[in-house]
């Protein structure tokens, strides 16, 4: 009982770090990219040039979006649940010319918090029914292995 205890300890101690683990998501520090884009000055290959490919293109309209995403692990305590540190998203909007019409920035701040309902509607059929039955019995009969025919 010792032995695995102390081995338990053991691994437990060893795989616990100092320094918190993060997770990165998307490219890194766009919130300081951001003040280089110049509006009615940067065109496309200027902002590709200062942040790199976007993360996403609309389908509607010319606007880019960059995504920065960062998690980490919060305690020991939380069972390695994760909490977002940094959510930056860069929207670029661009007019015919392909020059820089719009900036936006939005940081961790700006997420809306969705609640979800937490009802559980109940069903208002019964399955106990005589229709139900009789249907339930002529799908068992023809589904039988012995009146199949090859």
């Amino acid at each position: 009982m010792k032995n695995t205890l102390l081995i338990f300890l053991l691994f437990f101690t060893l795989n616990c770090s100092i320094n918190k683990v993060s997770n990165t998501h998307g490219i890194r520090f766009i919130d300081k990219k951001f003040d280089k884009i110049l509006l009615n000055k940067s065109n496309k290959n200027d902002v590709r040039k200062i942040i790199g490919p976007p993360s996403s293109i609309s389908s509607f309209g010319d606007v880019w979006f960059y995504i920065e995403r960062k998690k980490v692990n919060q305690s020991i305590y939380k069972l390695g649940k994760k909490k977002i540190l940094n959510n930056n998203i860069i929207i670029i909007e661009y007019n015919s010319m392909g020059i820089v019409k719009k900036k936006q920035l939005l940081d961790i701040n700006d997420m809306n918090d969705i609640k979800i309902a937490e009802e559980i509607t109940e069903k208002k059929f019964n399955q106990d029914g005589t229709l139900y039955n009789i249907l339930t019995t002529l799908r068992e009969k023809i589904n039988a292995p012995t009146r199949r025919k090859k």
